[in-house]
């Protein structure tokens, strides 16, 4: 997996923020006392979690050193753990398993998903966001730009790991499992600067496996110019300067008896 930014992630930690506190809002749980982060990246959802039940042990679980080392700069007393969260077992059950635009990173969500459910205590839940934009004019800019000559070979399947299923996947996957589901999907309107901030944003998420593949640093830089370019046709700037960027994600909270 390519290393994580975590300053370049950070640059739009309001907008990402947004997701993570409607999920924490609708979590139907009372006093949780034992919580999992999981994908926890700097910390910002884990924070969030714990100035929603200040009471509760919180943990954050992250495949990432880059990320984690900036949550235990922010937060150097609480509880960090790099691990894998396609194989992690924790060891423990946990009152609720929280995700917040994590869990597309993983394949195999019809193995994974039930196995992180089993991580649930009794009366607790699985909360989790992921983005739902793939199919988005940012997304399929990268695709297209690509396949062109230059980079085809290199960046055959630089896109094929991240992805979500629809909602009725994840009910029919949870509903066998959980005493109840809550399932919805939002679509977020980011009043962004320009296109340049579009790229930044995406530089930091969906175009790492792009950028990583590529062989240097010169290719890199032609690949965001052309991408940059592209972005500009497909969000004009408003009449104040600014760009719309919508953004879908969809949202599963499954609880267990």
């Amino acid at each position: 997996m390519p290393a994580w930014d975590a300053g370049l992630y950070l640059q739009f930690a309001n907008e990402r923020a947004r997701p993570a506190a409607d999920l924490i809002a609708r979590i139907s749980l009372r006093d949780p006392a034992h919580i999992v982060d999981i994908g926890c990246g700097p910390g910002n959802s884990t924070q969030m979690l714990h100035k929603r039940w200040p009471q509760a042990t919180i943990i954050g679980v992250d495949n990432s050193a880059e990320m984690l080392a900036e949550a235990s700069v922010a937060h150097p007393g609480w509880s960090w753990i790099q691990a894998d969260a396609a194989t992690w077992s924790g060891g423990d059950r946990f009152d609720l398993v929280f995700s917040n635009a994590a869990l597309h990173w993983l394949p195999n969500h019809a193995e994974v998903f039930p196995r992180l459910f089993q991580l649930v205590a009794p009366g607790g839940a699985f909360a989790l966001q992921m983005p739902a934009n793939f199919h988005a004019p940012a997304h399929r800019i990268m695709s297209e730009v690509a396949q062109e000559p230059l980079w085809r070979g290199a960046l055959k399947n630089a896109g094929a790991g991240i992805g979500v299923e629809s909602l009725s996947f994840y009910y029919d996957l949870l509903h066998p499992l959980a005493a109840s589901l809550d399932l919805w999907e939002t679509e977020y309107l980011h009043i962004l600067e320009g296109p340049e901030a579009i790229l930044e944003w995406i530089r930091g998420t969906g175009m790492r496996p792009y950028l990583q593949a590529l062989p240097d640093n010169h290719q890199r830089k032609q690949f965001q110019d052309l991408c940059l370019e592209r972005l500009g046709k497909a969000y004009p700037r408003q009449s104040s300067g600014k760009v719309l960027f919508p953004f879908r994600r969809i949202f599963v909270v499954a609880y267990r008896d």
